[in-house]
């Protein structure tokens, strides 16, 4: 990188052009302000080449200066328009100005195949940013040059949309997501879902956002293709929520939760915002802890849990304060997920003589408060019980779970299902005959088959075997206790219903 400045203040560059001050400087390339507050780009030819040959630009929209032997090529961007290397520019102010650059970027990345930008000089008239040899910013990928400007210096990513929206707490949601999508990069489909960001410094930066779009697409000088304000539609998702061996649960999931949240407008045309909170009730180990832990990993948002472990507390009031702190901190954290543990440790009936006292009420009664607040700030709660008839009547009513599930033991033919998806995920004996070790395992806990595959697998490590084999899978299930199955839990399904 050049220590030293080309021309000084005072210097003529041609068509009556004075520099008033240098600004930044690096390999072949070095940027003054001049009167008028305009800026001034002056490149050695060799630099210029490098863009001509790659597509970026033709060599007549730069003028030659000739100082000597030395021939220069200046460009100069009137007041109003940006022009710099990327590391030197301060955040957008306006929308306009975020969308201007995510516009430049698409049209340099469609043109470059993705190459690095390394430190890219940000032409604003020209509607690109051309790369430079300088080693300031080379470790950036394409997708952290725009998240490294949006976010004033931080190197983030545009496809981490999460952390994106944390740093740029100025910029609303809506308009973030315009802004990565104009530079040719995907958001989450569940973007929408983010808290929109408040306060009077947000507001005045994205104030007059549709006149701001028009004058974006009036500068960009039809060299890139100007974009628009509607976020992708989202109808598009192919991926399904899969739960090997609970086949109504997985159905129940996709329907009342996963399209919810996947298609935001269809539902939200008839007043549908956000899916209903879920109760799931059974004997322990008939899978509900692991259908709540496989969901919340396929949604993929911040999961804050509820149970004796997380809020239990020998001090009157304490716990009814750590159930409100987390359910504020998901609130905060929206769209995330609470998920209520052994709820009738928190919610059992409080005219039984059981949850006599008066912290007990006051658990309850804040539950009752903050489940109908956090699910209209956009938090999904799953709750889990063994016990569904003990918990109180008020949080069973609907609008506050809409959706009691009962989920009995598994059946043989979930069995099945759930070694098929196991076994698919590691080396097997194709011989293996599933369905007998099916009929074994019936109405055992899910948890029981999982460790039947992975008992199996230890053992044919230990002994040096390719593949689980029928010998390996017989002493893993001769491992297990015996089960008394005299009477078969009712299977998974039913929807529970308030009856009087």
């Amino acid at each position: 990188m050049t220590s030293s400045f080309w021309f000084k203040k005072g210097d003529n560059v041609g068509d009556e052009v004075e520099i008033s001050s240098p600004v930044s400087c690096g390999l072949d390339w070095q940027t003054y302000a001049t009167a008028g507050n305009s800026h001034l780009l002056i490149v050695r030819e060799p630099l210029i080449d490098k863009w001509v040959d790659a597509g970026l630009l033709d060599k007549d929209v730069f003028s030659k200066l000739q100082m000597g032997e030395e021939a220069f090529f200046t460009i100069r961007a009137s007041a109003g328009y940006t022009l710099g290397p990327v590391d030197e520019l301060s955040q957008p102010e306006r929308k306009e100005d975020a969308l201007s650059f995510a516009v430049s970027l698409k049209a340099t990345r469609e043109i470059l195949k993705d190459k690095p930008l390394g430190n890219p000089i940000f032409i604003e008239r020209l509607s690109r940013l051309l790369p430079t040899e300088d080693d300031r910013l080379n470790e950036l990928s394409n997708d952290e040059v725009l998240g490294f400007w949006l976010s004033g210096g931080v190197k983030v990513s545009v496809l981490d949309f999460r952390k994106l929206h944390s740093l740029c707490w100025r910029i609303p949601v809506s308009d973030l997501v315009d802004v990565v999508q104009a530079g040719g990069f995907e958001v989450p489909k569940d973007a929408h879902l983010l808290r929109s960001n408040r306060g009077s410094v947000a507001k005045s930066r994205t104030a007059n956002i549709d006149e701001a779009t028009s004058q974006t697409e009036q500068k960009s000088e039809g060299v890139a293709t100007p974009i628009g304000t509607t976020p992708q539609n989202s109808n598009n998702q192919s991926t399904k929520f899969k739960l090997p061996g609970r086949p109504f649960l997985e159905e129940f999931f996709n329907e009342h939760v996963i399209d919810i949240i996947y298609n935001p407008e269809r539902y939200q045309a008839v007043g549908i915002e956000f899916p209903s909170a879920v109760i799931l009730h059974g004997p322990p180990g008939c899978g509900k802890t692991f259908a709540v832990e496989k969901l919340s990993e396929f949604i993929g948002w911040p999961c804050y849990s509820i149970d004796s472990n997380s809020v239990g507390s020998p001090y009157i009031h304490e716990t009814s304060k750590k159930i409100s702190e987390i359910f504020d901190q998901a609130i905060d954290s929206a769209p995330s997920i609470v998920v209520i543990d052994e709820m009738e440790a928190f919610l059992a009936n409080r005219q039984s003589a059981s949850s006599s006292g008066s912290h007990r009420i006051e658990e309850v009664a804040e539950f009752l408060r903050r489940i109908p607040e956090a699910i209209s700030n956009r938090v999904l709660i799953l709750a889990m019980t063994n016990m569904i008839e003990a918990i109180d009547p008020a949080i069973l009513r609907r609008g506050r779970f809409d959706h009691i599930l009962e989920v009995g033991m598994p059946s043989k033919d979930e069995i099945f299902a759930l070694f098929s998806n196991l076994l698919g995920n590691i080396p097997h004996d194709p011989t293996l005959d599933i369905e007998k070790l099916s009929e074994i395992m019936e109405w055992r806990p899910l948890s029981d088959c999982a460790f039947v595959i992975r008992e199996a697998a230890r053992l044919t490590a230990k002994h040096g075997k390719s593949m689980v084999d029928e010998e390996c899978l017989t002493k893993a299930t001769l491992s297990l206790p015996p089960i008394d199955v005299s009477e078969k839990p009712k299977n998974i399904g039913f929807i529970w219903d308030e009856k009087e």
